[in-house]
């Protein structure tokens, strides 16, 4: 496997704004053939960062959201039943009329197999980038088994065998620590903590999300989604949040924030009436600290 060889231009033509430590550990993923673990706060772009990846490649994405009570199996592949069937009839109808007919293990070829994202992900002629999404959400038993396939890249499904990798995944694992990862787990990947952008990396986003948005605009969001973080809400705003205020704001002609605008607006980037009512309290703080960041 080969690096790109200017993965934070490419990302930046993409639309994504990479820090050098989230391009440096990408370009390990490609280079090295390693996992990566982005863990960190919702929001922050850890998502963004494998789409992003598989764009820049040009390659797949292929994404398994994992959540609670999701077994291996189901991440993995299951049989299609209503063709199964359909081919039984068949078989029975053709054996009534013609004496003849399919044995019983024809209904367990590979044409009956619906592949789910870990084994489409290991079944690709191009290495895709594989994003297994919020893992902390699985319990230890899925996690017991990622390990093994990313130690051995085959798996065996009982009726077909062992199927080994065609090519290795980039693998992108994404963690908002609503749990502890297994220490295995964290050795084998590489690892690296996505937090919320600074101020000027967010008006960088900004600016390359919305390219005609007014400067001051930018500057005054940016300032003030950073004062939003350092208040103690329950769900602080996300990258994407900025970016839907911003453009929320561009689309409604406000070319600066007022405590009229903000709570007119407040809905596109705090989603909690508590978080609401909180800033409701601080608007004019919020206002000088967005005027203060200009």
């Amino acid at each position: 496997m080969t690096a790109l060889p200017d993965l934070q231009g490419a990302f930046r033509e993409l639309g994504y704004v990479a820090s050098g430590p989230l391009s440096t550990a990408l370009q390990l993923v490609t280079a090295l053939g390693r996992p990566l673990l982005l863990e960190g706060p919702a929001g922050v772009g850890k998502t963004e960062a494998a789409k992003t990846l598989a764009l820049a490649l040009n390659t797949r994405l292929i994404r398994q959201q994992c959540y609670e009570g999701l077994d291996a199996q189901s991440a993995l592949y299951e049989w299609n039943y209503p063709r199964q069937l359909l081919r039984l009839r068949q078989s029975e109808t053709r054996q009534n009329t013609e004496g003849q007919g399919h044995a019983e293990t024809d209904l367990y070829g590979p044409e009956f197999l619906l592949r789910r994202p870990l084994l489409e992900a290991i079944s690709q002629p191009i290495a895709p980038v594989l994003l297994i999404d919020e893992v902390d959400r699985a319990d230890d038993a899925f996690e017991a088994f990622l390990l093994e396939l990313l130690a051995e890249w085959q798996i065996s499904i009982p009726e077909l065998g062992t199927i080994s990798a065609i090519t290795r995944p980039h693998v992108i694992l994404t963690s908002n620590r609503a749990r502890e990862l297994s220490d295995a787990l964290r050795r084998r990947c590489l690892y690296l903590w996505v937090d919320y952008p600074g101020p000027e990396e967010e008006l960088h986003i900004i600016r390359s999300r919305l390219p005609h948005i007014d400067e001051t605009l930018a500057r005054q969001v940016g300032a003030a989604v950073t004062y939003l973080r350092a208040l103690p809400l329950s769900k602080a705003p996300g990258v994407a949040e900025t970016l839907d205020w911003a453009e929320a704001l561009v689309v409604l002609h406000h070319d600066a924030l007022t405590p009229q605008v903000v709570q007119d607006t407040l809905g596109c980037v705090l989603k909690l009436r508590e978080d609401q009512q909180l800033v409701g309290l601080n608007v004019q703080a919020l206002v000088g600290a967005a005027m203060r960041g200009m």
